[in-house]
């Protein structure tokens, strides 16, 4: 099977990654799934941004098994993989330790929607995750990471609210082409520093009403949307 195709697209979200400021170090990683097929790309674990190839992105079954590449997937391959099996909506996951994002995650906050700029991305507050139980920390890590953040969106759109934040970690987020997971993870970052900003301005501002952050999302998103050519 050629898995060309899925290992460009990965590649070339790998690598935006760093280029957007999202990056530093080797933290981070992104995926890209061929649903039909069953099998999803991912960046290999700790490769430097600056030396990854093409020929380096791993391939793996939603069994979690290798079925292309020489090199081991990110050890954040699990989480990737309960989120392509959650939600039927995506085709590509980013994670990254940008650091406003990661500063709310490690603080243990959602991010507030508390502007414009947030609901024309996200249909909400970004939620944070629970802390894992020693007991998942010890057992199968990654794949509980994936479950804590299932866990968060019992009663959000995965497809509305793209984004979440690992507590304690740092944040995911999703969509449907590599690239408008990295967009995500791009949007994240700036509205997580305006965020930060704001609350140290005035802490406890209030989110945005409602109506507000309904008429800026549904504008760009949905079958009434109409910013955009």
């Amino acid at each position: 099977m050629n898995f060309g195709a899925i290992q460009e697209e990965c590649f070339a979200a790998n690598t935006d990654l760093p280029r957007r400021g999202l990056i530093d170090l080797t933290f981070g990683n992104a995926s890209v799934l061929d649903r039909a097929a069953g099998v999803f790309a991912i960046k290999p674990s700790g490769v430097p941004y600056a030396d990854l190839s093409v020929n380096d992105i791993v391939v793996l079954d939603l069994e979690g098994r290798v079925v292309h590449g020489k090199l081991r997937p990110s050890s954040d391959a699990p989480t990737h993989r309960r989120l392509f099996l959650a939600f039927s909506g995506i085709r590509s996951v980013v994670h990254t330790h940008s650091r406003n994002a990661v500063a709310f995650a490690q603080a243990g906050m959602p991010v507030p929607c508390l502007g414009t700029t947030h609901a024309d991305y996200f249909h909400g507050d970004i939620p944070v995750t629970r802390s894992l139980t020693p007991e998942e920390i010890q057992g199968d890590y990654e794949w509980e990471t994936g479950n804590v953040i299932v866990e968060s969106f019992q009663t959000i759109d995965p497809e509305a609210v793209p984004a979440v934040l690992v507590r304690g970690h740092g944040p995911f987020t999703w969509g449907t082409t590599g690239a408008l997971a990295v967009e995500h993870a791009a949007a994240l970052e700036i509205i997580a520093e305006m965020a930060r900003h704001a609350l140290q301005l005035q802490p406890g501002q209030p989110s945005i009403p409602q109506v507000l952050l309904d008429r800026h999302y549904l504008r760009k998103h949905g079958p009434a949307a109409y910013y955009g050519q």
